[in-house]
């Protein structure tokens, strides 16, 4: 079986919905899709992937499903339940409400480098769990909820989940397309992976409209494991002359103002 994650394109995060650039890049997308082969497509319930998926699915001529749990990993760090050194994982981007005197809650996986360079726990398979961040936050739940999500549906498709490997009850060579988001993909790469979800959250960048490509791989009759071919591919931007969206991305040097910080 195959599975295509494909991040949606530059995203317009105050409509929830794509920049013009991004519309763009779906529509360079979706020149390419028909020739990915893909059987059946799930998209995320948010705006930004619902608009890119639209164009690929009019090439397709086919609906996708909506799945509540492909939407963009949502767990959130809540300062107030953390001590001084933990907050500051998130520097100075801690903020607090006005009115009522309380830290906001930030994207949990959006942490400062120096802050896990000092904490080997967060890349630990088990050990991430653990962690002071991670008890300050709703992470472990929604990610064992999404985790059992993705299971049931590689499940339904014939492979179920055996400790670090998935027992092949009937083997297909189906090719699913999944509409969704950075962090998610990461999320769901690290359950295939048997691994940190901060593995693939800090040290991979998807570019909008990016291509993810996973296969499942039997060397032993009835045991199938999933391995990565293709990690962000934008070959349908290159070849359509379209510069990616740095969205993802952060300053390559701090001096850069142009770029995020």
């Amino acid at each position: 079986m195959r599975l295509f994650f494909i991040r949606h394109g530059d995203p317009d995060y105050a409509i929830d919905s794509l920049t013009e650039k991004g519309k763009v890049e779906a529509e360079l997308f979706a020149k390419q899709v028909k020739s990915l082969g893909i059987d059946e497509a799930f998209v995320s319930p948010l705006g930004r992937a619902v608009a890119t998926a639209e164009y690929s699915l009019k090439e397709l001529g086919m609906n996708a499903t909506t799945l509540e749990w492909l939407q963009e990993f949502p767990a959130l760090f809540d300062p107030n339940r953390a001590d001084e050194e933990t907050r500051n994982a998130y520097c100075n981007e801690i903020a607090k409400d006005p009115e009522t005197g309380l830290f906001k809650k930030r994207i949990v996986w959006d942490m400062m480098p120096s802050y896990y360079g000092d904490h080997s726990e967060m890349f630990d398979v088990n050990g991430w769990r653990e962690s002071s961040l991670i008890k300050a936050s709703n992470a472990c739940e929604i990610y064992d909820s999404v985790i059992s999500s993705f299971d049931q549906l590689l499940e339904d498709y014939g492979y179920v989940r055996n400790g670090n490997i998935y027992s092949v009850r009937e083997g297909n060579d189906k090719t699913l397309g999944f509409f969704c988001h950075f962090g998610i993909t990461c999320v769901l790469l690290s359950r295939l992976w048997n691994t940190s979800p901060f593995v693939p959250l800090q040290f991979l960048a998807m570019a909008p409209t990016s291509l993810t490509e996973v296969v499942s791989e039997e060397r032993q009759k009835g045991i199938a494991i999933f391995r990565t071919l293709r990690i962000g591919d934008i070959t349908h931007l290159t070849i359509g002359g379209e510069k990616p969206s740095f969205s993802a991305r952060f300053c390559e040097r701090f001096e850069n103002e142009d770029e995020r910080h």
